[in-house]
Parts: structure tokens; C-alpha cells; sequence
């Protein structure tokens, strides 16, 4: 459990935020420039009913992720605050942006090291969440 973005009215990432439910957690950054390259994919990331995307806000300053998402908008069901980059390194993040592909369970599926793309989508995440849920996808 880390601490939620505070003013951003979401709820916490809390292991009961992702527990039971497919989850995607990005750890982004407002200064993180391919993050915000990366961001209007997982604007449309969080219309898939499949997944339940979530974040860590990575060593950054709360106005600064507020202004972030309210410029970019938020795809995000819950965000936690990481500003000493203590939870990534739990995570095993290397560099921003980077994505995890959680299992209801809990077990990590698929990472991402770096921005999606068309690619990473096809053959990366979307066949991790295809395998996951035992069906190809529509």
C-alpha cells in the first residue's frame, strides 16, 4: 500500500485495488517525457473492459502529476504517490515509463520497460492478457 495522489479523488493503491481483478500498474512520471508519448495509449487502455489500469506516480511532485493527468486526462483507477522511488525498486522498475501486467492473483504476467506501442501492444501485453483470460480477443 502507497500512499494516493492527494487532490486527485481516486482511491489508493491498496492491494485490494487490483486484488481479483486483471491490472495493468504504469509507473509514470509528469517530467517523464515518453511517458507523456505513451499517455494517450493508456487512455484508450482503460476503455478495455479486460483491464483495470492503474499507476505509481513516480518521484514527482503531486501539483505537478495533478497538472499531468488534468492536461492529458487520467486513465488511471487508482494511483499511488512514490516519491522517493521506494515501491519501484519492490517493483523491480528499472527506468519510466514501465508497466506491469498483474494477475487477479497477484503474480506479474508480462513488463514493459519503456513506452507501448503498436507492437508491444500486438505481441506483448494484449497476447499476456489473452493467455491470462484463456481467449483470444475480440
Amino acid at each position: 500500500n502507497i500512499a494516493p495522489l492527494e487532490g486527485a479523488n481516486l482511491a489508493a493503491l491498496t492491494d485490494s485495488a487490483i486484488k481479483g481483478k486483471l491490472t495493468l500498474v504504469n509507473v509514470f512520471a509528469s517530467w517523464c517525457i515518453p511517458c507523456r508519448d505513451e499517455h494517450p495509449i493508456l487512455m484508450q487502455l482503460a476503455k478495455d473492459s479486460r483491464l483495470n489500469v492503474v499507476a505509481i506516480n513516480y518521484k514527482d511532485k503531486n501539483d505537478n502529476a495533478l497538472r499531468f493527468l488534468g492536461e492529458l486526462g487520467n486513465p488511471f483507477a487508482a494511483i499511488g504517490v512514490d516519491p522517493k522511488g521506494q515501491a519501484a525498486i519492490d517493483w523491480g522498475v528499472y527506468g519510466i515509463p514501465e508497466s506491469y501486467l498483474v494477475a487477479p492473483d497477484g503474480t506479474i504476467l508480462y513488463k514493459r520497460v519503456g513506452p507501448f506501442d503498436d507492437v508491444s501492444l500486438r505481441e506483448g501485453l494484449f497476447h499476456a492478457v489473452e493467455t491470462a483470460l484463456g481467449k483470444p480477443a475480440s
